[in-house]
């Protein structure tokens, strides 16, 4: 197999998604958030983020009046369990199967994911690519 060499935090700034329901959506973000290890960074009346994403509802003033199509998002999980545990808490908190738990080598060998659906019919899913060294845990960027 030919060794991969990935790159976090150099092409993504942040990634919008505008809502319909921004408590179904929180309770839905926040679930699986706190399975990922990922605190919310804050929130407002028509908005909340985490690290580089950005959740609002359709009046908030960056959306224009406009919800966002059907994305993709997948992130990051630690091992298998944590993406075990991800699909779990998506499901409690109000996601719909869309993929359960499972090696998907079609990807590449040692692929682990799991897919729901959110509230307003995004794909999110949790991977992990299997065992791997990181240089380290994340880019911290202050400024």
């Amino acid at each position: 197999m030919e060794t991969q060499e990935l790159h976090r935090g150099r092409l993504i700034d942040h990634l919008q998604l505008v809502v319909r329901d921004l408590p179904a959506s929180k309770r839905f973000y926040t679930a699986i958030f706190k399975v990922l290890n990922v605190p919310l960074g804050g929130e407002g009346d028509d908005y909340f983020w985490a690290d580089e994403l950005f959740i609002s509802t359709k009046t908030s003033d960056a959306a224009q009046g406009e919800l966002t199509g059907r994305h993709h998002l997948a992130f990051q999980a630690a091992d298998r369990a944590m993406v075990d545990a991800f699909y779990e808490a998506a499901l409690k908190a109000g996601g719909k199967d869309n993929g359960a738990p499972g090696e998907r080598a079609i990807y590449h060998p040692g692929y682990y994911g799991a897919f729901v659906l959110d509230p307003d019919g995004n794909n999110i899913e949790a991977v992990f690519h299997g065992e791997a060294k990181r240089s380290a845990p994340s880019v911290k960027v202050t400024f």
